[in-house]
This record gives C-alpha cells, sequence and structure tokens, in this order.
C-alpha cells in the first residue's frame, strides 16, 4: 500500500505545479519579538517586532521584519537615548545593510526627530542615506528636504535638496539710555 501511495507521490498526483523552493521558506520564524541586546555585559538595545524572519539558504541570507520593527537604544542608566521604528524592515546579512520602508521614524540624542518612508543604513560603511522625502523635528524648526546622509547615531547630516522654515535670531536695536538721548538732542 505504501509503495503505490509513494510512487503516486513521484508522478505527480498532489503535487502543484507552484513548487516553492527551499530557498523562499524561513529557516526561523519567531512571533512578538520581544528582546534586549547587551554589549559587555551592559543592557545596549531592545527591539520588539510582532514576525522576524529569517532566510538563510538565499543568497545573500536576509532577515526580514514585515510587520515592522521597534528599536530603542539605552545609555548605561537605562534611559532611551535613540529610537527608531518603521512599518517593514529587511536586513542583508553579506552587505549588512539595513532597509526600512514606511512611516520610518527615528530620535536621534539630541531628540531630533527623523520621519521619512524609506531609510537605509550600512554598517559596513556606517552610514545612514534615504533619496526620499525626510522631516527633521528640531527644537526650534523643522527641515523638509529630498535625500540624505548622515553617520551613524545621525548627530552629522546632509540634506541633498532642503527647504524650510528656519528662524533667525535677529538682535533687537538696543536702546540708549534716555539721559544720553536728551543730550544729544541739547547739543547743537
Amino acid at each position: 500500500m505504501l509503495a503505490i501511495l509513494f510512487g503516486a507521490c513521484n508522478n505527480g498526483v498532489g503535487q502543484s505545479s507552484d513548487s516553492v523552493s527551499r530557498e523562499e521558506i524561513p529557516a526561523a520564524i519567531t512571533y512578538q519579538v520581544k528582546s534586549l541586546i547587551s554589549d559587555s555585559g551592559i543592557t545596549r538595545y531592545r527591539i520588539e517586532a510582532p514576525l522576524w524572519l529569517f532566510y538563510d539558504k538565499t543568497e545573500p541570507p536576509y532577515q526580514e521584519f514585515p510587520e515592522g520593527v521597534y528599536l530603542e537604544q539605552f545609555d548605561v542608566d537605562l534611559s532611551v537615548q535613540a529610537s527608531l521604528k518603521a512599518d517593514y524592515a529587511y536586513y542583508n546579512e553579506t552587505a549588512q545593510i539595513w532597509i526600512l520602508k514606511g512611516n520610518v521614524h527615528a530620535l536621534n540624542r539630541k531628540g531630533e526627530q527623523f520621519d521619512t518612508p524609506n531609510l537605509n543604513w550600512n554598517q559596513q560603511t556606517h552610514r545612514v542615506y534615504s533619496d526620499s522625502v525626510i522631516h527633521i523635528t528640531r527644537e526650534k524648526s523643522i527641515i523638509t528636504g529630498v535625500g540624505f546622509d548622515s553617520n551613524e547615531d545621525m548627530s552629522q547630516y546632509t540634506i541633498l535638496k532642503p527647504t524650510g522654515v528656519f528662524p533667525i535670531d535677529e538682535e533687537e536695536p538696543k536702546e540708549e539710555p534716555e539721559e544720553n538721548a536728551e543730550e544729544e538732542s541739547s547739543n547743537p
């Protein structure tokens, strides 16, 4: 009986014409991820994701967060220094490049908030960049532009095509004391 059943399977009975290759199946699927990551015994990061997929048989191998990701970076006192949130994330393990898409929100250590639909982080070159529209909310201004290049912690950045409203600190004219004003008007 089993020989007939296995023979039928080998002849294509019950097989779909849309076969799935091993590369298309994740090696690991993790749901409701909430993880702390430490460096030298000190907790540095917290990551949360509804779904985390690992593809180790693809070329290149990659990780995918199809339902979004949230990351926080801590200082030694476990205070949040920076954060990052995106609707979708992809990590190319070979090139060490993160691709973040959809409502990307990042907060740097200075308290500046970066909002863009797409953001890339190259861990090998230690650069963060985007060719999309970006809004940077600072304490006294909002900068908008298209295209962005930054160092890894987003503390030194360049907006490639900037626009925005920038406050100008105009010095108010200094008023002279009234005594001097009266003396000047009384002199011929």
